[in-house]
């Protein structure tokens, strides 16, 4: 589905990535795991585009990607970030639509299609009845469902989230991670995470990528790959 081919990544002379490999499987939810500054979203943001990589290459779906125009790539992926901000007098339902940008020309309005997406992206994360709401009065993990919804707007074959459970309570965490497990088992949405706490990446994943120093020490099952010896 997704592959990099000996990545790299260096800013301000310090290496961030080195030299690394890594394949995301279809279908499946790919989570990200390691200390701070293992180089963890560093990975992530090449992976989604945000970053270039220095040297090395990155394919999706068999395709260099950057072969592939902008509105090309946001078709194929879309990206929740660790920080979201938005306009104050925002509603849910009109930032949701943003995420039908990269389908339509500029000042092309919403067709029935676009709202037919937008209303299963409601549906999908549970956000119907909040659609008329300001995003800034809702609690953080209802804007959190919010900005996956957004994502889930561009249709993307890959959904990325970096860090989706930080600043969450642990109620509100589990929610998170079970609409993203949710997602990925009814729509077969390709999904890759950071997350911090292993036992949620035991859990919520098919497979796990151990970072440490901007190398990747173990990815696998995470039954086989997280293991005492790891942990030490």
């Amino acid at each position: 589905m997704l592959r990099g081919e000996n990545i790299e990544f260096s800013y301000d002379n310090k290496e961030f990535i080195k030299n690394l490999n890594i394949h995301i499987p279809k279908g499946k939810i790919t989570t990200i795991l390691g200390p701070n500054g293992s180089g963890k979203s560093t990975l992530l943001s090449m992976l989604c585009t945000f970053n270039k990589p220095k040297s090395g290459q990155i394919y999706i779906e068999n395709t260099l990607i950057n072969n592939l125009k902008c509105k090309e790539i946001a078709k194929k992926i879309s990206t929740v970030y660790q920080h979201n901000s938005t306009p104050e007098d925002i509603t849910v339902e009109n930032l949701i639509g943003y995420g039908r940008i990269p389908h339509k020309s500029y000042f092309q309005k919403n067709n029935k299609d676009d709202e037919n997406i937008i209303n299963w992206a409601m549906e999908a994360t549970g956000l119907k009845e909040l659609k008329n709401k300001y995003v800034m009065n809702l609690s953080g993990g209802e804007r959190q469902r919010v900005f996956i919804a957004l994502a889930l707007a561009q249709k993307p074959k890959i959904l990325f989230l970096d860090e989706p459970t930080t600043y969450l309570d642990i109620f509100h965490q589990i929610e998170v991670l079970e609409l993203v497990k949710k997602l990925n088992s009814k729509y077969n949405i390709t999904v890759v995470m950071v997350l911090h706490d292993i036992n949620q990446a035991i859990k919520y994943s098919n497979k796990v990528v151990v970072m440490k120093n901007g190398c990747i020490m173990e990815q696998g099952e995470p039954n086989e790959v997280i293991t005492e010896q790891l942990l030490k």
